[in-house]
């Protein structure tokens, strides 16, 4: 009987938990106010074993504003960007020199803001010291999905996505009550 309680309680749990076991090259925060200066984070797994990430290129897309960057010791950065009235637009952005172990991740930030409420797709190129090539520019199902950056106008949330999750919630623990039911078919637990 608790065994049957173990096991679908972790049955649950991985199940939630699934979508966070495999890595991905992301830029937070996923959701950003637009037309707001803020700060932003790209981060690229290394996943080739016995490699290092020596090469990250980040393509920003049309709309989105890098305005500086912090500085990443060990990497070189260079960048291709256009200057229109007297404002330069970043098109690409390439840090190279570093060394990534497996199971580490290249972390950039810089300060960036997005012009409209949209969902702005980043293409970032991933090279490996074994010259492998990852291009993180898929479609959100693929093992390799292109980052994506959720442009909006308020953050301040709305109760329908509270309402969501507290749902989602309440059926989460309707299943496990469920399945606690029919393990134990009415009998004590003790």
């Amino acid at each position: 009987m608790r065994q049957a309680l173990v096991a679908a309680t972790a049955a649950v749990f991985a199940l939630a938990l699934a979508d966070a076991a495999f890595a991905h090259a992301i830029v937070s925060p996923p959701v950003a106010k637009a037309k707001v200066l803020q700060q932003f984070t790209l981060s690229v797994p290394t996943e080739e074993e016995g490699a290092t990430s020596t090469t990250i290129e980040l393509t920003v897309p049309s709309g989105f504003a890098i305005d500086s960057f912090e500085p990443s010791p060990g990497w070189k950065r260079t960048e291709q960007k256009t200057n229109s009235g007297g404002e330069k637009t970043f098109q690409t952005v390439t840090w190279s020199g570093g060394r990534v172990p497996t199971d580490e991740d290249s972390v950039f930030r810089f300060n960036g803001s997005m012009n409209s409420s949209k969902t702005y797709t980043f293409k970032v190129r991933q090279t490996y010291s074994n010259g492998k090539i990852v291009d993180w520019t898929g479609p959100e199902t693929s093992e390799t999905p292109a980052p994506v950056v959720k442009g909006v106008s308020d953050l301040g949330g709305s109760s329908s996505s509270t309402l969501t999750i507290v749902a989602l919630v309440v059926g989460a623990v309707g299943v496990l009550l469920g399945i606690l039911g029919l393990a134990t078919r009415g009998r004590p637990l003790a």
